[in-house]
């Protein structure tokens, strides 16, 4: 997987597991098993914090690990700072730390106002090749951060919607579809989680005809699962299914739970 591919798998995770704390929970740690064809990959944890005038912030910390070490060690950092608006969080600056094996790391920082994008940058500067697709203006307006965008409120229809996320050098669409329920059981939680088939569709901002890209867009078989957080009245990802060319990825959480 090229350097590019492998960051937008960082990106891809960090967007499927930030779950939030309530106002009244200053802290919420949740933690994930990555794993590819069964075999661990990767391990994952995130840390909320939400203040008493409603801003919050959520920062991850993802670490290749078992059969992936054995390849190249990938390590990434990420962010995100916002505010509780409308039942919704709402991104004001996003960044992502990532580094692979011994090339340079790169960070990508991005701000918000009013879901739109007024600046995007990443350090170093990367040469794009000629079939690159530029990110358009159209395509920064009313736009989710990777992190924070795939938490909703207790009373949301989580399953049928799109999701417009950008990751500070691609923007996706993810488009979710209700499959019913599945039981689901880990740390913390235990009970009915709500099931959805995503659509990952391209939009901007990477190399025209990458094989990982075009494959992921064509397949049926990406799923998120949904469990509710009774102490914070929020939906967020539990399991997720990402199909690759090298075999199924999955994403588990370990725990689920908040931490006064």
């Amino acid at each position: 997987m090229a350097h590019s591919g492998r960051r937008i798998f960082i990106s891809a995770i960090a967007a499927l597991l930030a779950i939030p704390a309530s106002a009244a929970e200053i802290q919420h740690r949740t933690e994930y098993r990555v794993a590819l064809a069964g075999l661990p990959i990767a391990r994952a944890a995130f840390l909320t914090q939400i203040e008493d005038d409603h801003s919050y912030k959520i920062a991850g910390d993802i670490n290749s690990a078992g059969l992936a070490d054995l390849i190249t060690t990938i390590s990434a950092k990420t962010s995100v700072t916002g505010v509780l608006r409308n039942d919704r969080l709402q991104a004001l600056k996003y960044s992502l730390y990532y580094k692979s094996g011994k090339k340079k790391a790169r960070v990508y920082e991005v701000s918000y106002r009013n879901g739109n994008i007024i600046s995007a940058t990443t350090t170093p500067a990367p040469k794009r090749p000629k079939n690159w697709i530029d990110v358009t203006p159209r395509d920064m307006r009313s736009v989710l951060d990777p992190i924070s965008g795939l938490v909703f409120t207790g009373d949301t229809k989580v399953c049928s919607r799109t999701l417009p996320i950008f990751d500070g050098e691609t923007r996706m669409d993810l488009v979710l579809s209700p499959k019913g329920d599945e039981d689901f059981s880990t740390n913390g939680f235990k009970g009915k989680a709500i099931v959805c088939s995503v659509r990952f569709v391209p939009r901007s901002g990477y190399k025209k005809g990458r094989k990982d890209i075009d494959y992921l867009s064509k397949s049926n078989r990406m799923e998120i699962w949904f469990a509710k957080s009774d102490a914070a009245n929020v939906y967020a990802p539990v399991y997720v299914r990402i199909p690759t060319q090298y075999g199924m990825v999955t994403i588990t959480a370990v725990k689920y739970g908040s931490n006064s």
